[in-house]
């Protein structure tokens, strides 16, 4: 169903900028009964790099389709990050990247 699309860099000395666009088509509960099918978004965000939570969020049917997350965290270059969601109907999708410079 979605697909993840990450970039994932050292900007300044030990602080990582991610920016990370998650194609959904969430579905709000208005939305889905005007057109006759079942509610569908993104309810839970998780980041992690070597094992350790570096991001993570609890979503609702009001953020926007193919939403767009950026957050920083202290990490380095060449570390592995993986990026995953969670949506209401129990889907899951998950990337993995490497850190660039």
């Amino acid at each position: 169903m979605g697909k993840i699309k990450i970039k994932a860099k050292e900007k300044e000395e030990g602080i990582v900028s991610v920016i990370a666009l998650l194609k959904h088509p969430m579905l709000t509960y208005d939305q889905a009964k005007k057109k006759g099918k079942e509610p569908n978004f993104i309810v839970y965000i998780e980041a992690k790099s070597n094992g350790d939570v570096v991001y993570e969020a609890s979503t609702s049917q009001f953020l926007s389709k193919n939403p767009l997350i950026k957050f920083k965290y202290k990490g380095k270059k060449g570390e592995e990050l993986e990026l995953s969601w969670v949506d209401l109907k129990g889907n899951t999708e998950s990337k993995k990247v490497k850190v660039k410079g």
